[in-house]
């Protein structure tokens, strides 16, 4: 029974605690023991805190045998990503500059868990700063796939993915700028959602109008996903692009008939990226499933997007979107770190020294030019999307590889072997989405022949994101591949 209940849907594990069929010290007590099976293994879980848990479980069991009123998370146990400032609990970026940093004030998404109901059990693995998609630092050392330990799980929420596939966390929250959620819920066979900026109100933050990095829900089916949105969105005043639409609108319902909608696939974004074949096989033997749910099923991949776009809209042009990206990126890196970088430029990897760099050369022209782009960029994806409710493309260019390895330096496509100029150049395909500021959410798909998994990302129009989760959803049920569990945790 304790293993099972690491399993249950968050949405069960928290109906079952209000309704007192189990109680929120027998889930958190299996939390515990779970992380302590498995951890050892994947080392996800780099912040520990059982015996605060336990004793926060007694008392949300002892607010329940009083008839207290209690939040929708009441006594559910929670693990919390090591970038997100956490009152009281130690938060390190993943940098030996904040090894021992421990905050007094929690950013708003932690705040709205807590006090929503959830029991907070320690922290998880990310990359120093949250920069780059493999979650290894020299704090805690890296985090492994719970399908495979040799390869990487991803990031930056990387150790939020492995927790949530190995039974350790019935949910989690993330954070996402060039595929942080969407990245390592494909590699894990997890559901990792990049909302609409602002539906997920993000405080305190240094740059309160940009909408480039985002909060978000991730989970191990999309109903809990939901679940956990339906508590972590809705306005506040202190962020200026905070959505009016209350956090709700995400309890509904994700029930809804698909025929005859209209969706588009490209594998590369017609042509603006190499992928290797094993995802993309993995995603187009799941598009039936699509077309079962009663979807018309569009292919825009490579030469394909200007054939269709003779027959329709034109597919948008993804040429500008590097350049947006990585101004951006560096601004924002810059902005973020630079004060850091004169006095511990030693202690900084590499990348994001460079990073830092990148963005002190950037000049008020160049800002103006990404910000024009990422207009026009907007302005087709609008466009297109207004004949195409949903496009489907690849989460990753690339299955899970060595975690012994920074990043990729080459994809080996169908069209050869296409060297990367930057750590981050492999991940084209989550963050050209990014610029567009549509929402999209990886959902399992799929297994390379290696076993390793593969996700297919979902873009929804400007701000429907309730619309991406229900198609997530109805696909999750048609294909059931969320239901494969790592044999660690299985056998």
């Amino acid at each position: 029974m304790t293993t099972e209940l690491c399993f249950l849907d968050a949405t069960e594990l928290a109906a079952g605690i209000r309704r007192r069929e189990f109680s929120s010290l027998e889930v958190t007590q299996a939390h515990i023991a779970q992380i302590e099976r498995v951890n050892p293994a994947v080392n996800a879980v780099v912040t520990f805190l059982p015996e605060q848990a336990l004793e926060r479980a007694q008392a949300a069991d002892d607010a329940l045998a009083r008839g207290e009123e209690v939040g929708p998370l009441h006594g559910l146990p929670m693990l919390h990503k090591d970038t997100t400032d956490t009152a009281g609990i130690r938060t390190t970026y993943g940098s030996p500059i904040h090894r021992g940093n421990v905050p007094e004030q929690s950013q708003l998404i932690i705040e709205r868990l807590h006090e929503a109901g959830a029991i907070p059990m320690g922290k998880t693995n990310v990359p120093e700063f949250g920069a780059g998609s493999q979650s290894f630092n020299p704090v805690f050392g890296a985090t492994g796939n719970p399908y495979d330990p040799t390869t990487t799980c991803g990031g930056s929420s990387g150790g939020q993915a492995v927790a949530l596939a190995c039974g350790m966390t019935p949910i989690a929250d993330g954070s996402d700028m060039g595929g942080s959620l969407r990245n390592p819920a494909n590699f894990c066979n997890v559901v990792g959602f990049r909302v609409s900026p602002g539906r997920v109100p993000v405080w305190p933050s240094l740059t309160g109008w940009s909408g480039l990095s985002v909060q978000g829900p991730m989970g191990r089916t999309v109903a809990d996903v939901a679940f956990l949105l339906s508590v972590i969105a809705g306005p506040d005043p202190r962020s200026p692009i905070a959505l009016s639409e209350a956090g709700s609108t995400f309890a509904r319902p994700l029930a809804r008939d698909f025929d005859g909608v209209r969706i588009a696939y490209s594998a590369d974004l017609g042509g603006a990226f190499p992928v290797d074949p094993r995802v993309t096989a993995a995603i187009e033997g799941q598009l039936p499933a699509f077309q079962q749910l009663g979807c018309e099923v569009a292919d825009f991949s490579g030469a394909g997007a200007a054939r269709q776009g003779s027959e329709g809209p034109a597919f948008p042009e993804f040429s500008d979107a590097d350049e947006i990206f990585k101004t951006m990126r560096a601004w924002s890196f810059h902005l973020s770190h630079g004060p850091l970088l004169a006095e511990h430029r030693h202690q900084m990897k590499d990348t994001m020294v460079w990073n830092i760099e990148q963005g002190a050369l950037l000049s008020g022209v160049d800002l103006g030019r990404a910000e024009e782009k990422r207009t026009a960029l907007y302005h087709a994806m609008r466009l297109f999307m207004d004949a195409y409710e949903f496009l489907l493309l690849p989460v990753n260019q690339v299955p899970p590889f060595s975690v012994d390895v920074p990043y990729p330096t080459s994809i080996e496509s169908g069209d050869g072997v296409v060297e990367m100029e930057t750590y981050i150049d492999w991940m084209k395909s989550c963050y050209y989405i990014t610029v567009t500021g549509h929402p999209a959410i990886s959902v399992p798909c799929g297994f390379t022949p290696e076993g390793l998994p593969v996700g297919v990302q979902i873009v929804g129009r400007h701000r429907d994101d309730f619309g991406v989760l229900q198609l997530a959803h109805a696909f999750e049920q048609a294909t059931r591949v969320g239901e494969r569990r790592p044999a660690m945790v299985s056998g």
